[in-house]
């Protein structure tokens, strides 16, 4: 049987209503789906909120979801349409004049949720290099560090780019982080930045 077959019986159980089939769905894409909403640094309630809602969205749309190989792609489109809406309202709120909805929006200059979780001097020096690389190469290197990593498909949903230029991308983005980190001498704290310009997959 392979995955799809196995996606396909487990959206099949779900519909019928097997909570222990939505249960595993909920645990193959979860990380997934957190690996996008950290994308958009959102903190952690929110990103919580948005992946939230798109479980809701899933339970809504369940009986529309026929080819079982999309689905990681669908709720990877969904937790993104839901991350930018947050962004969006946020954005809203603080050039609202008056009141306080300026206290509760997020400060896109903070650090993100990682770095801060990052005790010693070498991390906090790779996330200080990672900050310098462009939103779009952060983005993807997160998405790609997802745990169980995702496949082509569903970042491309994710990120709303092309399949074919993922790869070539990557191998950019891991070569721009290199030239910051060579200095400093933290390659080695990188995994796969020292293949970046050797054809790393």
């Amino acid at each position: 049987m392979t995955v799809d077959d196995d996606t396909a019986a487990l959206l099949a159980r779900a519909r019928a209503g097997d909570q222990a089939a939505w249960n595993t769905i909920v645990e193959q894409y979860t990380g997934l789906l957190w690996s996008v909403a950290r994308a958009y640094r959102l903190d952690t309630a929110t990103a919580g909120d948005a992946i939230q809602t798109t479980w809701l969205r899933l339970v809504e749309h369940l009986d529309r979801i026929q080819d079982p190989e999309r689905l990681g792609g669908w709720l990877a489109t969904t937790v993104r349409r839901e991350c930018l809406q947050v962004l969006r309202r946020n954005t809203r709120e603080r050039i609202a004049p008056g009141g306080d909805a300026g206290l509760d929006a997020v400060d896109t200059e903070a650090q993100p949720l990682d770095a801060a979780l990052l005790a010693s001097e070498r991390d906090a020096a790779l996330w200080t290099a990672f900050r310098e690389i462009p939103d779009r190469c952060q983005r993807l290197l997160r998405v790609l560090m997802a745990t169980p990593p995702p496949s082509y498909e569903h970042v491309a949903a994710a990120l709303d780019i092309p399949i074919g230029s993922i790869g070539p991308t990557r191998a950019r983005c891991l070569s721009r982080l290199r030239a910051l980190l060579e200095p400093t001498g933290l390659l080695d704290a990188l995994p796969g930045a020292r293949t970046a310009n050797g054809g790393a997959t």
